[in-house]
C-alpha cells in the first residue's frame, strides 16, 4: 500500500476522511440531534465521551503496530479488504442518503455519557476503524511518534468541531438543518468514501503486483 509520505498533505486527507466518518448517520447523530434541542453544550460533551473511548483505541493500536515488525503482506491484505468495504460503505451512505433518522431514547442520559455508550455499542464505530483507522495508523506511523499524536488530535477535532457545531445551529434554529441539506451532504460523504476507497484499494493492489512480480 502506498503512504502518503508528505506530512501536511496526510492532514489533510485525514480531515475529508474523518468528516465522511462523522457525517454519517449513526447512533451518535441520532443521540446529538435530541439532545441538542435541550442543551446548547450537547454537541461539544457528546465529542468528549466520544473521545474517551477513542483516543485508548487510538494508541492501543498504535502501539500494538509499533510492538511487531508488520510483513508488506498485511497494508496489502488491509488495503485490499479496507478499499473494497469504504467503497461499500460510500455506497450505502449513498443509498441512505434520503432515510430518515431514527431518534434513540435516552434523555435520562447525560450528553457526556451518551457520547461514550453510543460510541461503545455501535458496530459501525469499529468497522470504521478496521477498514479507515488502520490504514491511516500505519501511514502516521511513518512520521514518528509526535506525527501519530498530531494525526489522534486532528481526527478527534473533526468530530468535536462538528458535533459541537452542528448541536448549536439545532438549538438555535432547526431550519438550517433541512432534509435537503442533509441529504447534499451525505452524498458528498459518499463520494468521498468511494473516492479514497479505490484510492486505497488501487494502491494497495499495485503494492501487491510490485511485490510479486
Amino acid at each position: 500500500m502506498e503512504y502518503i509520505t508528505n506530512f501536511y498533505v496526510f492532514l489533510a486527507s485525514t480531515v475529508l476522511i474523518s468528516l465522511t466518518g462523522v457525517l454519517q448517520p449513526g447512533p451518535m447523530w441520532a443521540v446529538t440531534i435530541e439532545k441538542a434541542t435541550k442543551r446548547r453544550t450537547a454537541g461539544l460533551l457528546i465529542a468528549v465521551g466520544h473521545g474517551i473511548v477513542e483516543f485508548p483505541l487510538m494508541f492501543l493500536i498504535y502501539y500494538w503496530i509499533s510492538q511487531y515488525i508488520v510483513p508488506d503482506a498485511v497494508p496489502i491484505a488491509i488495503g485490499l479488504i479496507g478499499g473494497l468495504l469504504i467503497m461499500y460503505m460510500g455506497f450505502q451512505t449513498f443509498r441512505k442518503r434520503n432515510r430518515p433518522y431514527e431518534m434513540y431514547k435516552s434523555s435520562r442520559q447525560e450528553s457526556l455519557v451518551a457520547g461514550t455508550w453510543t460510541t461503545v455499542a455501535n458496530a459501525g464505530f469499529y468497522l470504521w476503524w478496521f477498514a479507515v483507522g488502520i490504514p491511516l495508523i500505519l501511514n502516521a506511523q511513518i512520521f514518528g511518534f509526535w506525527g501519530f499524536s498530531t494525526f489522534a488530535m486532528v481526527h478527534w477535532l473533526c468530530d468535536f468541531t462538528w458535533y459541537t457545531s452542528i448541536a448549536l445551529v439545532i438549538f438555535e434554529s432547526r431550519r438550517f438543518w433541512t432534509e435537503k441539506t442533509r441529504g447534499t451532504i451525505l452524498v458528498f460523504c459518499a463520494v468521498v468514501l468511494a473516492a479514497f476507497g479505490a484510492w486505497f484499494f488501487g494502491s494497495a493492489l499495485w503494492s501487491a503486483i510490485r511485490t510479486i512480480v
